[in-house]
């Protein structure tokens, strides 16, 4: 990196970006602190993670989005191949978005979570556990949309067919955008939360004691 930019730190704006002069988005400041290569999708940090952050970097507030940058440093260094990762992510995030979103998302993000139970189904473990109570606890705080969705999917299907995959990337980007659009005076604080939560369950998951970037293992901590 340009020696030039060394004497200040980027400002976090939408978007992609060239260079740090022109601002940055939240993983092009993970990449510039982690002394990699000028970029949106850098290697320290776990795509869906990744994915994640930069939704929430375009989607907060012009005025709230300098509040993510505490949590930059916290993505580095969360790397690693854990089939289970993207499921979790993506029904945080549904589950997040769920009571909150307009109707039409609220259906789209009540069927995937259907479909991220069944995935979940397959695995135990305390992260487990915590993925499938926040469904549960999504559905209950959005009456209605369980059984729409069940009856969308159609439970005989649900019951001979196997386990499909989810489409994360499409998750991921309409519960960020429900909860932006989302007609609560706290839409940015919500985004970030979810974001931190997401860093917390990826900490857990991947559990990068110390990775090569110098990032300490971050404990969860309890809700």
């Amino acid at each position: 990196m340009d020696a030039a930019v060394e004497n200040f730190m980027p400002v976090l704006s939408t978007g992609r970006h060239r260079n740090a002069r022109r601002g940055a988005c939240f993983m092009e400041y993970a990449s510039y602190l982690a002394g990699l290569r000028w970029s949106d999708h850098p290697q320290c940090t776990h795509p869906s993670l990744a994915a994640l952050a930069r939704l929430v970097n375009d989607l907060t507030s012009d005025s709230n989005r300098s509040r993510l940058t505490v949590h930059v440093t916290s993505v580095i260094g969360l790397v690693g191949d854990d089939p289970r990762l993207p499921v979790i992510l993506s029904s945080l995030a549904a589950a997040s978005a769920l009571p909150v979103a307009n109707q039409s998302r609220q259906r789209a993000l009540a069927t995937a979570l259907i479909r991220c139970e069944r995935l979940l189904a397959k695995w135990d473990g305390p992260e487990i556990d915590r993925a499938r109570m926040r469904i549960r606890v999504a559905f209950l705080m959005a009456p209605g949309t369980e059984e729409w969705a069940r009856a969308f999917v159609g439970e005989t299907a649900l019951a001979t067919l196997p386990p499909v995959s989810v489409n994360e990337e499409a998750i991921l980007r309409t519960s960020a955008i429900g909860i932006a659009d989302a007609c609560v005076q706290d839409a940015d604080a919500r985004l970030e939360r979810l974001l931190s939560q997401a860093i917390d369950e990826c900490a857990v998951i991947l559990a990068p004691a110390q990775s090569q970037y110098g990032q300490p293992r971050r404990e969860l901590q309890p809700a």
